[in-house]
């Protein structure tokens, strides 16, 4: 068994808290966690704590919550833990380069993709956006930049044509604790790789706006649309000023018929779906979400609202 290594873990999401279980769960010792400061959720907007830090907390293990790593305080404080190494899973923190150089053997992350391919915020849904069959995730070496950092140890994982979001990030929440614990128990023999910059892709955030549906974008890139924002922000269109989300939908040939549709006209209405024109093949909706209501069937919603949805009708 090598020996057990004092960490600081630092993150904030439900993904975060899956790798400090697993680490808890672990030889190793978790002298602290940092996690970001309570935000106000819910409809109450009452103050909630990280999915982290509530982890750590039942865990009787002491948190931290600067609103910065830039300040002499808080660098003093991290200092003082006297860690072996800080292991920072979308923390969402910029950690500036004394941090960096504080714990004994450095800081290490886990990115949710194969570098240097989507680095950045939202590599996953990115990685469904773009249409790659292939995604998974990289354990490096922390520097300056963002997601810059010489890489340790990659693990891959096949991308199913119907994953989503919530999918991919469910089976790499599986994948990344144990490439993370394969990293702390290979460290001494692990040769950092550094990354090719000429590959790099940036995985922006995603905005509400980018999840409204242009029915002038190809039926493919829409159904990827679709999956990449599921389940936030949803994509969505307006009928009748009503915004739907799409929950599923399937990439369909135009009937021969149809062929010169403008793109966004409603083509065709029955038990298979909804189907609308694009300006390359046509969009079947097959699942979606009227305000207030729960995901349902398109058939479902035709019964209760055939109306909107009249064959010919252009949305816009």
């Amino acid at each position: 068994m090598n020996t057990p290594l004092n960490i600081i873990f630092a993150g904030t999401p439900e993904f975060a808290a899956l790798h400090l279980q697993a680490l808890i769960d672990s030889e190793h010792n978790i002298v602290a966690v940092y996690s970001q400061p309570d935000r106000p959720a819910g409809r109450g907007k009452k103050l909630q704590a990280s999915a982290v830090k509530q982890l750590a907390l039942k865990h009787n293990i002491d948190v931290y919550q600067p609103g910065s790593l830039k300040t002499a305080e808080s660098q003093t404080e991290l200092a003082e833990l006297n860690a072996d190494i800080m292991i920072v899973v979308a923390y969402g923190l910029i950690l500036p380069k004394l941090i960096l150089e504080t714990p004994k053997l450095g800081c290490l992350n886990v990115h949710g993709s194969l570098l240097p391919k989507w680095r950045g915020a939202a590599p996953i849904q990115r990685s469904l956006w773009a249409g790659d069959t292939e995604t998974g995730v990289t354990i490096m070496k922390m520097d300056e930049g963002l997601d810059t950092g010489p890489m340790l140890l990659k693990q891959a994982l096949t991308i199913e044509a119907t994953d989503t979001s919530a999918s991919l990030y469910e089976k790499l929440s599986v994948v990344g604790p144990r490439a993370l614990l394969d990293t702390l128990s290979q460290l001494k023999s692990l040769l950092p790789t550094e990354q090719d910059n000429k590959l790099a892709t940036h995985a922006r955030k995603l905005s509400k706006e980018e999840a409204r549906v242009d029915w002038c974008i190809p039926a493919s890139q829409l159904e990827r649309n679709i999956r990449a924002f599921n389940p936030w922000p949803m994509a969505f269109f307006s009928v009748q000023d009503t915004n739907i989300k799409i929950h599923k939908a399937e990439v369909v040939a135009t009937p021969n018929e149809k062929l010169n549709s403008p793109p966004g006209e409603i083509l065709q209405i029955g038990k298979d779906g909804i189907l609308i024109s694009t300006t390359e093949n046509s969009l079947l909706l097959t699942q979606l979400q009227p305000p207030g209501k729960k995901p349902m069937s398109a058939a479902d919603l035709l019964n209760g609202r055939a109306e909107w949805f009249k064959e010919g009708t252009i949305l816009q």
